[in-house]
């Protein structure tokens, strides 16, 4: 989403060669036509907006959530980006009507993911229609939204009371998914001239930046801390392999979380320490050559160990997670405008990896994947469920990275 006409604006100097730039162009052709025969399907099977598509069944069949899952806002927002490309009103059409049926998440306040439901929907739809009523609920839900912070902890509480994995209870457990949020907080002080809710923002991405990452700059899932005192208590994971491991989902959250606090703030040290997780992740010994990162960097590996029911000969391979890398391709591809010579290695780095997915290793064939765009992607190993399968959110980045390479080529 996110800013697209900014991100292009600060991406004009780093620009690819025109050889590769007119290849990528010429596959992103190619994606949105998957997307339109693979969406219309979806279309025809999708006609309850009560049920959102996340995922494939073990039959083939799309499997719904409602309307309280995180994942709901992804599948308007991708309604929004094929629109957004192509023009065709009856995307915009579809786009609306699954937008609109999310209106009531705007008082959600059991869980942080408000922003992923609704500023993926109604802030895409904002970028092509004004509508006045689609800022109030915007901003409802940032009211929603901040409900969950503690002025102790200084951070956004991202679940209720849960337990680890290894029987530890967590009370205030904050995960690093939870920076993908804070856009929504920076727009509504935007438009209500109104600074809590940005300060809030800035209060977790410092909490989180002290406390979610290890020397060399890799993330931590969850941390969780003393709501007396604010004290850090854990630092665990909840669906990567171990502890200690990188979860490769995670390490994109954070690189483009970071990469939209620089954007907002113009802080030099968020800008920069969304370089060095991206440094950690792209120079990773473990990352496969076509760029598309396993699951967890650290699957099996001496030195880690998962607190979890773990049996690597359930699987004879280790499975990727095509979301992980698509929201990595849309983060670097901001984050490299903002960092003039030497952000033409992210540049570089994430139009490798849209060339990845846009292959027929991860595309989907029309009429397959459950009408879904991508394949191979990963929710959470640990829990035994999305294992290898297209996922909604994997697709709305994908969507959204070939949408701000769409806008640099315009110049």
């Amino acid at each position: 989403m996110r800013n697209l006409l900014i991100s292009t604006v600060c991406l004009l100097c780093v620009l690819l060669p025109a050889c590769m730039a007119v290849n990528t162009y010429t596959k992103q052709d190619h994606v949105f036509k998957v997307a339109e025969q693979q969406y219309s399907k979806m279309l025809e099977v999708a006609t309850d907006l009560t049920k959102y598509p996340r995922t494939s069944n073990p039959d083939g069949s799309v499997k719904y959530v409602g309307i309280e899952d995180w994942t709901g806002g992804f599948w308007p927002g991708s309604l929004w980006y094929v629109y957004e490309f192509t023009k065709n009103e009856k995307w915009k059409d579809a786009a609306v009507q699954w937008t609109e049926s999310l209106e009531s998440n705007q008082f959600n306040t059991r869980h942080h993911d408000i922003g992923f439901m609704m500023y993926c929907s109604y802030g895409n739809a904002l970028r092509h229609i004004n509508k006045p009523a689609y800022r109030d609920i915007l901003v409802q839900s940032a009211k929603s939204l901040i409900t969950r912070y503690d002025p102790v902890v200084k951070s956004i509480k991202s679940w209720n009371k849960k337990n680890s994995w290894d029987g530890k209870t967590w009370t205030f457990p904050v995960i690093i998914d939870n920076m993908m949020n804070l856009e929504l907080l920076f727009y509504a002080s935007k438009v209500t001239g109104d600074p809590v809710y940005k300060n809030i923002a800035i209060a977790h991405a410092e909490t989180t930046l002290k406390n979610h990452f290890r020397p060399d700059y890799s993330s931590y899932h969850v941390v969780d801390y003393d709501v007396n005192t604010g004290k850090v208590l854990h630092q665990q994971t909840n669906q990567g392999f171990s502890d200690n491991s990188q979860w490769a989902r995670g390490q994109a959250w954070a690189i483009y979380g970071f990469t939209v606090m620089y954007r907002e703030t113009r802080d030099p040290r968020y800008r920069d320490a969304a370089a060095k997780m991206a440094d950690f992740y792209i120079n990773h010994p473990n990352l496969p050559k076509d760029k598309i990162p396993y699951w967890d960097f650290n699957v099996g590996q001496e030195g880690y160990k998962a607190d979890w029911k773990y049996d690597p000969a359930k699987f004879s391979y280790i499975p990727r997670d095509a979301s992980a890398a698509a929201i990595t391709a849309s983060g670097l591809l901001e984050l490299a405008g903002y960092l003039g010579a030497e952000g033409k290695k992210y540049k570089s780095f994430a139009v490798e990896t849209l060339h990845s997915l846009s292959s027929p290793e991860y595309l989907a064939q029309p009429g397959t994947n459950s009408n879904f765009i991508l394949k191979h992607s990963t929710g959470s190993f640990p829990h035994h469920v999305e294992i290898d399968v297209p996922l909604v959110y994997a697709d709305y980045y994908f969507l959204e990275a070939l949408l701000r390479y769409k806008n640099l080529l315009k110049f």
